[in-house]
């Protein structure tokens, strides 16, 4: 009982740095893919090719959000928690591949086997957390404490990257990170062995199997809230990539110090879940989705309008030493804490009178993760003329949200038998 006991707890911890690891290999996909930007002559070029591969990550999400819920009703939690992590591995090791064999195309496959990496990983995180923890709030707990991790990672891995970089992209080449590659793949190799070893009794299905006369489709509020997802995603992920291409190049910021300045826009993430946490209670979803989508079209906004015309002291680096930067970055950087809620507060409201679809609602939502891929890229084809002007895009993408908060969200389709 009591090596159980130990296995058990050796396992939730190993899923904890599972959800770090999600964060970690979704976050590489930018700063590794402006090394191989670099690779290309032409500035627009270089640009846009340098999103590719963040393209492809998410492009997984199109191709496995449904199927990975499938396989999990199919295989269970354990089984499919390995064939992630075996993914996972072979991905990274496909993108370490890439600096042998100097192929830009080895590098996308491997982006996107990373991507079917992480899908999954989303997929099964959440509910086999819940379930070492024995549910109830002390399953939540553990998902809050994932949830913490994963914040940190991703604010870690460009901040690593662009350390490891150093001021200049000019002549580095893939080969110059493959010490995080090899951190990642060790990582995931520890994992896989340890719920490889790790008894985990999956729950039964009680009962019969459920009829559905329609789909989530048919619930308006919920084809606007996939929408308002998909911008979401897009979002959070092109906004500190395109900031580090705003001071890197426009604004002739060392390419460390650029990532750095970026990182700190997922640590503001952090803390925006955690205040988001305190005041979820008090506080609809609905009503926060129109202050936080508000606030971050203002502060969007006001980057794009003052630019470097005022400067002000941000850090640069774990020492913290303060040096001047252009004012649109830090009001760039603190669009992270607005786009910390948005995800729960969209799915809250995106599933909410769904009853029995809520579960296909689920796989869908997984799908449309692949806006993390389509709306940075886009950004970055206006990037690569202006850095600042690109940020039309999630302006247009916030302001949808916005709107799916205000008038999107109600349930009109009250009508649908939902149990």
């Amino acid at each position: 009982m009591k090596n159980n006991n130990s296995l058990k707890i050796i396992t939730i911890v190993a899923m904890i740095f599972l959800y770090a690891m999600i964060s970690f290999v979704t976050n590489l996909a930018a700063p590794v893919g402006k090394i191989w930007g670099e690779s290309f002559t032409d500035p627009a070029q270089a640009e846009r090719m340098g999103m590719l591969g963040n393209l492809f990550n998410f492009l997984a999400y199109l191709i496995m959000g449904i199927p990975a819920g499938n396989i999990l009703a199919k295989y269970g939690y354990k089984k499919t928690a390995l064939v992630a992590l075996a993914l996972g591995f072979l991905g990274i090791g496909v993108q370490w591949l890439s600096g042998i064999t100097d192929s830009f195309y080895v590098y996308l496959i491997g982006a996107l086997i990373c991507g079917f990496c992480v899908c999954i990983l989303n997929t099964v995180g959440n509910p086999m957390l819940n379930l070492l923890g024995g549910g109830g709030n002390k399953g939540n707990q553990l998902n809050l404490i994932g949830g913490t991790f994963q914040s940190f990672s991703a604010a870690l891995t460009p901040m690593l990257v662009g350390a490891i970089i150093g001021e200049s992209l000019v002549g580095k080449e893939i080969d110059d990170v493959n010490i995080v590659l090899y951190m990642a793949m060790a990582v995931f190799a520890l994992i896989f062995i340890i719920i490889f070893f790790t008894p985990i009794v999956e729950p039964s299905k009680v009962g019969d199997a459920v009829v559905y006369e329609r789909s989530p489709w048919s619930f308006r509020h919920f084809v606007l809230g996939a929408v308002a997802i998909f911008f979401y995603v897009g979002i959070e992920v092109g906004v500190p990539a395109t900031l580090i291409s705003y001071l890197h190049k426009a604004s002739g910021t060392g390419y460390d110090d650029a990532t750095f300045i970026a990182g700190l826009y997922w640590l503001l993430m952090l803390v925006g879940r955690f205040i988001g946490s305190v005041v979820g209670g008090k506080v609809s979803s609905r009503a926060m989705v129109i202050c936080v989508a508000t606030l971050a079209i203002a502060l969007m906004g006001g980057a794009m309008a003052l630019d470097n015309c005022i400067m002000v002291d941000m850090p640069t680096d774990w020492t913290f030493e303060m040096e001047a930067m252009p004012v649109a970055a830090l009001l760039i950087m603190m669009v992270g804490l607005c786009t910390s809620v948005m995800w729960g507060s969209i799915f809250n409201m995106a599933t909410e009178g769904l009853g029995k679809y809520t579960a296909k609602a689920s796989g869908i939502f997984m799908m449309m993760v692949f806006g993390g891929g389509v709306v940075p890229y886009i950004q970055s084809v206006i990037a690569a003329h202006n850095c600042l002007a690109s940020y039309i895009v999630p302006i247009i993408g916030v302001a949808f949200i916005l709107y799916y908060a205000i008038w999107g969200s109600k349930n009109v389709n009250k009508d649908i038998k939902i149990d």
